[in-house]
């Protein structure tokens, strides 16, 4: 299984464009220089003292939610985990699209606190038209160096992320993978029932 904390280390930014300053949305920075800026941020929620301890779990886990989440177009990324099968179900895709999130959310809650050590690095970004590549790589304490790759599209005036490759492995194909091994026998409310019932 992909390691969701490093992806969440990685994308613990207020937005991809000015925010939180009064201003309207505006392209302020590329994708790649707003991520190069991102891991502060959530290291920063992450090592904060106010926030350390086990009675300040859920707060600690709330305000990385808040932080992360929206960067993430989960609409997009369920579409594309579901393949062949998102059109076939028009009447099922915002209750799948829930799960996916809550699928998403609770595999990352787990891990998050165990990246607070590791170092982000910038390699490089693409950008052509309304889609973006950003290169990066995590760096253990071991040394250890993990490449991720971020895909984006523009989203409104956001950049909004609808893949996360890591060492070579994409998100979303990794997950098309189990949901059609589950969908190649069972109905796609089976596999729903299965998402919710793994997140209860």
């Amino acid at each position: 299984m992909i390691d969701i904390a490093k992806i969440t280390l990685v994308l613990g930014f207020s937005s991809f464009f000015v925010a939180g300053t009064g201003m309207n949305p505006v392209w302020a920075a590329s994708p790649g220089q707003e991520i190069k800026d991102a891991a502060n941020r959530v290291l920063k929620i992450i090592n904060d003292p106010k926030l350390k301890g086990e009675n300040n779990r859920n707060a600690k886990r709330d305000k990385l939610r808040e932080t992360i989440f929206p960067r993430f177009d989960f609409s997009e990324m369920a579409k594309r985990t579901l393949g062949k099968h998102w059109g076939r179900n028009p009447d099922k895709q915002r209750e799948f699209v829930t799960a996916f999130t809550q699928l998403l959310e609770e595999s990352y809650a787990d891990q998050i606190e165990a990246a607070n050590a590791d170092k982000v690095v910038f390699v490089n970004e693409r950008i052509e038209d309304d889609f973006a590549e950003v290169s990066t790589k995590i760096i253990s304490p071991k040394g250890e160096e993990t490449p991720i790759i971020y895909k984006l599209h523009r989203v409104g005036s956001e950049w909004k992320v609808y893949d996360v490759i890591i060492a070579n492995i994409s998100l979303v194909n990794n997950y098309r993978s189990q949901f059609n091994r589950v969908l190649a026998n069972a109905s796609l409310d089976e596999l729903i029932k299965r998402i919710k019932e793994k997140t209860s």
